[in-house]
């Protein structure tokens, strides 16, 4: 072969250079895409593996058992109920009155002004002030509701006393299970009662990490999925006191309204006051002054104010009610 035919043999023309960067390209592509297919197969594979496990769950899982509420006999403790004379219609009045201005800060034209306005805190600045019997007529005057339904949270997860008040046991599997990982779903602690528009999440048992919990992620998330999971629902937390506990103030920037329960004669302005402060900012906040005469349900009175927004200090209340100073 002569120099030249080597020379010539070493060019290569740009039509096979062309034709052969096709080809790789090409190879490319298919692989590519296979790739891609056994991608979507995997997926594929993945999503109903995770749908049969789902469909087993379903199959396996119970709902909730119905809770039976004596209403009569709450009724009769002076409590809100279905019977209008006396005593009963007192509260359900004054309570109907309380109940209205939540579901309009929650559900009316300037709902949108405030975030999560549909979760309500329930608290107190220290125990003992009426709180958790202010939470259960909240909720049992909203459940009357035509076109709205109440989930009541029994968050004093230290000392609950929701359950206690109802008379329906503490024996449940509740917010404590839910907030440990021992269950995984929260509907499956979702408990129906026998007032048509009130459900009911008991605390559960005692646990020494109880306050941790209310502050863990998992309740983060449980408030997010309560208050994107319903369009017509009051969720209502009755939460722990404010001084001295925590994870109360945690819980109060994951809330759109926090109703504090004041007792007569009983509760300083200047717990009111510190109580206050530590809350979030946003909040509509709420005073519910609890009259207590003898402390018997049936001798009871309520009254209401409440700041837009911000951490206002007027109190709402009936003729001669006043906090102590």
């Amino acid at each position: 072969m002569s120099t030249i035919q080597k020379a010539m043999g070493k060019i290569r023309h740009p039509l096979v250079e062309d034709q052969k960067a096709k080809d790789e390209q090409a190879a490319l592509e298919k692989l590519a895409a296979e790739n891609a297919l056994e991608e979507e197969a995997s997926k594929a594979v993945a999503k109903k593996a995770a749908e049969h496990v789902a469909k087993k769950k379903r199959a396996t899982h119970k709902p909730p058992k119905l809770i039976e509420l004596d209403v009569d006999e709450l009724s009769d403790q002076g409590m809100v109920g279905p019977i209008h004379d006396g005593a009963s219609k007192l509260i359900n009045d004054e309570f109907r009155a309380i109940k209205h201005k939540i579901i309009k800060n929650a559900f009316g034209e300037n709902s949108d002004l405030n975030n999560n306005s549909d979760l309500i805190m329930v608290t107190s600045s220290k125990p003992n002030e009426g709180k958790t019997f202010v939470s259960i007529n909240l909720a049992m005057s909203i459940a009357l509701e035509k076109d709205k339904t109440v989930l009541l949270i029994d968050a004093d997860v230290l000392k609950p006393s929701v359950s206690k008040v109802l008379g329906i046991g503490s024996d449940r599997p509740g917010l404590i299970e839910y907030l440990l990982g021992e269950v995984d779903d929260i509907s499956e602690v979702i408990y129906p009662t026998s007032v048509p528009n009130l459900r009911l999440i008991p605390a559960g048992m005692p646990n020494h990490l109880s306050y941790e919990l209310l502050s863990s992620d998992r309740m983060i998330a449980l408030t997010k999925e309560l208050a994107e999971r319903y369009d017509d629902r009051i969720l209502l937390f009755d939460c722990p006191p404010i001084l001295g506990v925590v994870e109360t103030v945690v819980l109060s920037s994951l809330m759109g309204q926090a109703m504090v329960v004041v007792e007569q004669d009983k509760t300083r302005v200047g717990d009111i006051k510190a109580a206050v402060s530590q809350l979030n900012n946003d909040l509509i906040l709420g005073f519910i002054v609890n009259k207590v005469v003898r402390g018997t349900f049936t001798q009871q009175g309520y009254g209401y104010g409440y700041a837009s927004y911000g951490l206002g200090y007027g109190y709402g209340y009936n003729a001669e009610a006043e906090p102590s100073k």
